[in-house]
């Protein structure tokens, strides 16, 4: 049963929804399959919005197996993806081949590297959610012998199938019915071909058989229907355990990827297709695929006169790996690509795993800056040659700038090739066949990726579309993390910016301070801390840590320090009262924590006021660490009227005073108090002579060594000393 928000949550109510939605859904099917008829499409999907709506389900397809419609059946409104596109922006989104799909939608065209036309068009948004912005998404390819151009007639059926699609799914609602995506797409099954008399039968049946070679049938899934004994014989087993069977799974000599994907290639693009392959009887065998709607005919014949070579002993030639173990290295690197967070990552992963994946001797990833192209990674290639083209001028009319200005690829078989489209250039790399394929994000291109074979080679329209896919996606992956390293320098230089760039040497005071940005994201975080210098022996300590992680909370951590400052060496009390108001009559909506203690070494006192910040720790000479329990504060900025307590404690020479944020101690799923007891367990096991700059960064340290963080952490260590102390 479904298990999607807002929905009936028992069983009874979900088979009772079920019945309730039926006459949609068929209503729904039907109008699919005229769409596909109409539109003479392959194949139609019809997507219907999640009740979460930020994702659309596949909830009906016609012309294709479950096998292939399963890993589309859920599609994110932000994804890369044509019917996503399609419905968040309300506009057509149409790809004339194969070559298109690999450019503008790499991840598509690396999942389905087949000869294809495409068409997706929204729904009415009202159609579904009459309080939302999403709707409804339709899909409708055609075979990859359709024209690169969507015809007006065409077009206009688009729309038509559209409206009425709209219209069912409005009326349904209305009626108090709405049709909700189901828990699996429903495949439609084709119509049936007219049933043919017994003499009708028999006639074809004779016909078959006639036919030299053997034959077969498959259905839409790969399943045989029909098989011939003479095709039967071919493969080399029985009818009866072909029949109902996949070839691939019943046969194992034909258990290999590059026969599945001739199938699958076959189905998508619903173009004849043949190809050989070589069978346990020592020779050759033919296949000839003939797709239509309903499903896929082969026929099948002897190669006689084409035996099966025996191992060779030496290639003639580079050997390329099969697409389907380069689709999976390069999924890999999809995967790779997608958790990379800086430009370096999608660099070193990209050149790590490019060569071997494609089966080239050598490869250069070039990004342009500077009205130059710069190379920034590299593999195969000597750092001389590498250096010698570095920094060609975009102006430059090579192979490698071409892409820059025209978004095209290039492909050179051979040097010949490459010297009859441009024939200054010198070949240095001592290559024979070369892939330049251009950088483009945002619909802008932003550098080259070169990829170099030690043999000649021929680029088949298959190879150069999976090509073309693998340069956007890196292309993507390498903008996003350019973007997040400008960002993240750009953040942490401003919060850095905005704490103390150096702390006062205060007599008979050691002091240590550290801060650790958060391990994950972009955001600026709010903490901080502060030590203020009163007189030659009064000195201010503060820490806090403002709500939130963005620009906003950096900007009012600057005003709590000037606050701060701008009282210091009144009582810690008022201090925080006066720095309370001040953020109230700000309004910024957001809360902030802190701790203000106010040393006196002449006086060996110090005097704390908490607002609501984690609780200090207190090592004393010769003695454990405690800590301190201090009379609970209410955050800052809520409520102007607050007020704050103070509370007096000994600092006599050797005690030490641990200031921090919470980042140094929460930890998830862990208890906070036991937490800190940790921190004050290892600060009362360090040595009381070893120097706090290197307590704090075993503090630092340990805190990163464990579960990953999620925020900043700020650490002020004080320890009073019978004489001038060192600083870190």
């Amino acid at each position: 049963m479904r298990n999607l928000p807002g929905r009936d949550q028992g069983a009874a109510g979900d088979a009772a929804a079920e019945r309730a939605e039926e006459p949609g859904r068929r209503a729904l099917g039907e109008a699919l399959l005229e769409a596909c008829s109409e539109t003479r499409a392959s194949i139609g999907m019809l997507y219907l919005p999640d009740p979460a709506r930020r994702v659309l389900h596949l909830a009906t397809v016609c012309g294709l197996s479950r096998e292939f419609a399963l890993p589309w059946s859920r599609v994110g409104l932000d994804d890369p993806i044509p019917v996503a596109d399609a419905v968040r922006e309300s506009r057509l989104v149409w790809l004339g081949g194969m070559q298109e799909t690999a450019r503008r939608y790499p991840r598509v065209g690396i999942v389905l590297p087949y000869d294809f036309a495409l068409a997706a068009a929204p729904l009415a948004a009202h159609a579904c959610d009459r309080a939302g912005p999403t709707g409804a998404g339709l899909v409708l390819l055609w075979p990859g012998s359709h024209e690169p151009h969507l015809t007006d007639r065409e077009r206009h059926s688009v729309e038509s199938a559209c409206i009425r699609l709209a219209h069912i799914l409005r009326q349904a609602a209305d009626d108090g019915r709405p049709i909700h995506p189901p828990a699996h797409p429903v495949i439609l099954r084709p119509l049936p071909p007219p049933t043919p008399g017994p003499v009708e039968a028999a006639v074809a049946m004779a016909f078959i058989r006639r036919l030299p070679g053997g034959n077969c049938a498959l259905d839409l899934n790969g399943t045989i229907t029909f098989i011939t004994p003479e095709a039967a014989e071919l493969l080399g087993a029985p009818v009866s355990r072909l029949l109902g069977a996949l070839p691939w799974e019943a046969l194992p000599w034909m258990d290999t990827p590059t026969i599945e994907d001739h199938y699958r290639a076959t189905a998508i693009s619903r173009l004849p297709r043949s190809f050989t392959a070589a069978a346990p009887t020592g020779r050759y065998v033919r296949f000839d695929l003939f797709p239509d709607d309903t499903g896929i005919s082969v026929r099948i014949t002897a190669v006689t006169d084409e035996p099966v070579p025996p191992p060779a002993t030496a290639a003639p030639e580079e050997p390329s790996p099969s697409r389907a173990t380069a689709l999976y290295q390069l999924m890999h690197l999809a995967a790779t690509l997608t958790e990379a967070a800086h430009a370096q990552d999608v660099v070193d992963q990209a050149a790590d795993q490019l060569v071997p994946a494609l089966g080239a001797q050598a490869m250069a990833l070039l990004i342009a800056e500077e009205q130059r192209l710069r190379i920034v990674g590299y593999r195969g290639y000597t750092a001389e040659l590498m250096a010698h083209f570095d920094g060609i001028p975009l102006s430059t009319d090579t192979a490698t700038t071409h892409g820059l200005s025209t978004g095209k690829p290039l492909f050179f078989g051979d040097a010949n090739e490459l010297l009859a489209d441009f024939p200054a250039v010198q070949i240095l790399d001592g290559m024979s066949a070369w892939a330049f394929l251009p950088l483009i994000a945002s619909s802008r291109p932003i550098g080259t990726l070169v990829l170099a074979y030690a043999r000649p080679r021929t680029f088949a329209p298959g190879e150069r579309a999976v090509l073309t896919s693998i340069a956007g996606l890196i292309a993507q992956a390498l903008d996003r993390a350019r973007i997040y390293d400008s960002t993240h320098q750009l953040a942490r230089s401003l919060q850095t910016g905005l704490l103390p760039h150096a702390l006062p040497r205060i007599p008979h005071l050691e002091v240590a301070a550290r801060y650790l940005a958060a391990a994950y994201g972009l955001e600026i975080g709010g903490d901080f801390y502060d030590l203020i210098r009163i007189d030659d022996t009064t000195v201010a300590a503060a820490i806090g840590d403002v709500q939130g992680h963005n620009v906003n909370a950096a900007a009012l951590m600057g005003q709590v320090r000037a606050a701060v400052h701008a009282t210091a060496g009144a009582p810690p009390a008022e201090v925080l009262a006066r720095t309370n108001r001040l953020l109230t009559d700000l309004e910024p909506g957001l809360f902030t924590s802190c701790l203000y203690a106010h040393i006196d070494l002449a006086a060996r006192t110090a005097h704390l006021a908490t607002a609501g910040h984690p609780p200090p720790l207190l090592r004393h000479a010769d003695g454990p660490t405690e800590m301190l329990h201090l009379p609970p504060g209410l955050l800052l900025g809520i409520d102007p009227d607050a007020s704050y307590t103070a509370v007096e404690i000994t600092f006599t020479p050797a005690t030490l005073l641990a200031l921090y944020t919470d980042g140094l101690v929460e930890v998830p799923g862990e208890d906070l108090e036991e937490a800190i007891a940790a921190v004050a367990a290892r600060i009362t096991g360090t040595p009381e002579d070893r120097l706090l700059g290197d307590l704090a960064d075993d503090l630092i340290d340990h805190a990163r060594s464990g579960a990953p963080r999620t925020d900043d952490i700020a650490l002020l260590l004080l320890r009073s000393q019978s004489h001038s102390g060192a600083q870190p």
